[in-house]
């Protein structure tokens, strides 16, 4: 039945569900907590395509934190908006990135007020539960991003987090269930009140100064528009490639439905797999029914196993797994949980405060394994070690570290054998320690010394080319007409690491013709149109990994040449000097009229106006 076409008749079929399928979707929404939810069989990179197309259109500016998987940067080139790119919180000690603060997206959003390009601003786009498990308090983020612009969209990235739902203190960071809370409160006349205080304790506070401040949306403009994907199969008893995307938008029928069945046609296939979609129905019965004690044991063996290995004195000598004030740095809790320890009465008290108020939280399923006392680095502890010695096979890798990913599949006697395996490795380096000459100790402290000290800081985005912004000014840029640039071969060179550095001494510009994706964790380090900066280069040159998308390792980076910048700008320039020429257009405050929206006018000014 895999290769059945669904338009012979028989079977209910995914690009038009009227029967099965349209139940099980029904009752899946149910599960996550959905307005609508829709099966796809293509991954969630498919799913992330579908809503970016659905909700932008050419010109939009999409706020989207850099590290987001590179399927919503191809999302954008589809679509043609134009990213401004957020960086997220480095942790250069360990080679990884966390998740973007909220300052950070506030002060993006008031930049673009300032410049007169927030009418532009269509969706924030980030990923909710990182590889890594720093997860986002969704409902804060909503709140305050909904105060500056009230009809922006928000897709998050659910990919790793579809088993959430299944237990209370996870769910609540979920953005369906942060989402409908969201909705619940701006309905209620108490929020209403609340907010009026808000107004008035905010009086005479410019709203380029808001960036300090606590912020409120008006419950008389706010929009809820909230979309999550999953990928079901990552972390649930699905097939692989099974994803579902989630919807939760006050206006979806009156704006979006169209727009997103097409987009839904666009990237689904007519003959979609038919074990899939009953697969993503079995997990969702299965959370329905099982999956409260399912997930919950997952975190406790998890919990389990971080104490295990702290308390082995053998183990922690070469190995430490990160804790929550690793991976969140202070500023970003306001509550006193640094570790997931159980250590006195009360702490669990404690982790349930800090899942309801801090700005993130780390989930503790993920297992970030620091591995720099032992010199390897994290590419070839995965190869050498867990893989080919032990038959343990694990995806992300850093510099010094390797993600244990703890899922409902797990159980206890894998748990045992990994910290056998564990055990086995810190025997055999205590035994090379002490069979070791004094050479061989110099060589073992310079090895950790390499993978611990003095390790590439990681880049921040740095920019778009001039060739590739609207205007100098801009922060945003035209990625879709660099990529389609960048395969003109004549308007393109290639410039190895090496040769690359020398290049950007001497002065001259490089931009990036594509992706540059090391893999994992899989998002870019350079897109289209980018600036190559020196600590990118640097960054690529110090990278663990071995499979970078977009880099030929025998002819190196793909950027533009010099002639053609120079004439992409130049054309750039010249349409610039005629539309400066013509009648000036006023966007008005109330932008409904070009997308259908309530525009996001002085929240302070509306009150006034209302009273």
């Amino acid at each position: 039945m895999a290769e059945t076409s669904t338009t012979s008749g028989g079977l209910d079929s995914l690009l038009d569900p009227h029967g099965n399928i349209k139940t099980a979707m029904d009752k899946a929404a149910v599960t996550w907590n959905a307005n609508q939810t829709y099966f796809v069989t293509n991954g969630t990179s498919t799913a992330n395509k579908i809503v970016v197309q659905a909700l932008t259109r050419p010109g939009d500016i999409v706020l989207i934190d850099r590290n987001c998987h590179k399927s919503h940067h191809y999302g954008l080139v589809l679509a043609g908006a134009y990213p401004m790119y957020l960086d997220a919180y480095p942790l250069p000690q360990y080679a990884i990135y966390g998740a973007v603060p909220l300052r950070t997206i506030k002060q993006a959003l008031l930049d673009l007020e300032a410049a007169g390009q927030l009418h532009r601003v269509r969706m924030l786009l980030l990923t909710n539960c990182t590889f890594d498990g720093v997860v986002y308090n969704p409902r804060r983020v909503m709140e305050e991003v909904l105060a500056i612009k009230p009809d922006i969209c928000f897709l998050w990235d659910e990919a790793w987090y579809a088993f959430a739902t299944a237990v209370p203190w996870a769910r609540q960071r979920t953005a369906m269930i942060a989402a409908e809370r969201l909705e619940q409160m701006l309905s209620t006349a108490e929020y209403a009140e609340e907010y009026r205080n808000w107004c008035a304790s905010m009086d005479g506070v410019d709203r380029s100064e808001w960036v300090d401040h606590r912020l409120l949306p008006d419950p008389n403009r706010a929009r809820v528009r909230v979309y999550a994907t999953h990928s079901t199969h990552k972390s649930l008893s699905a097939l692989r490639q099974a994803s579902m995307i989630h919807v939760r938008d006050q206006d979806f029928k009156a704006l979006t439905r169209d727009a997103f069945g097409e987009a839904f046609l666009t990237h689904t296939s007519t003959s979609p797999n038919q074990q899939l979609l009953a697969s993503l129905d079995l997990a969702r019965r299965q959370v329905d029914i099982e999956g409260f004690e399912l997930v919950r044991h997952v975190y406790n063996m998890a919990l389990v196993f971080r104490h295990r290995v702290r308390k082995d004195r053998l183990i922690s000598k070469w190995f430490r797994i990160l804790d929550e004030s690793d991976l969140v740095p202070d500023a970003f809790r306001s509550s006193t949980v640094s570790s997931y320890r159980q250590v006195r009465q009360g702490a669990l008290a404690d982790w349930n405060e800090a899942w309801r108020s801090d700005q993130f939280v780390l989930d503790p399923t993920r297992l970030t394994l620091f591995i720099g006392a032992t010199g390897m680095n994290g590419y070839d502890f995965r190869e050498k070690i867990l893989m080919e010695r032990f038959g343990i096979q694990i995806n992300k890798t850093s510099i010094n570290s390797v993600l244990l990913i703890f899922t409902i599949g797990v159980t206890w006697s894998s748990v045992h054998y990994l910290l056998d395996v564990l055990r086995r490795v810190a025997i055999d380096l205590d035994r090379s320690q002490k069979a070791a000459s004094g050479a061989d100790l110099a060589l073992h402290r310079r090895h950790v010394e390499e993978i611990t000290q003095d390790l590439p800081h990681l880049p921040d985005f740095s920019e778009f080319d001039l060739a590739f912004r609207p205007d100098d000014a801009s922060s945003f840029g035209d990625m879709r007409s660099a990529f389609y640039a960048g395969y003109e071969e004549a308007d393109r060179e290639y410039v190895q690491i090496g040769l690359a550095g020398r290049r950007l001494a001497e002065g001259k510009t490089l931009v990036s013709t594509t992706f540059v994706v090391p893999y994992p964790p899989g998002f870019p380090v350079l897109v289209p149109g980018q600036l190559v900066s020196k600590e990118i280069i640097y960054f690529l040159a110090q990278l663990d990994v071995k499979e970078i998308h977009g880099y030929n390792p025998d002819l190196g980076l793909s950027v533009f040449t010099q002639a053609a910048l120079a004439r992409m700008e130049a054309a750039r320039n010249a349409v610039a000097t005629v539309g400066a020429a013509l009648p000036a257009f006023e966007v008005p405050r109330d932008a409904s009229a070009l997308n259908g929206t309530v525009n996001g006018d002085s929240v302070l000014q509306g009150v006034a106006e209302d009273a």
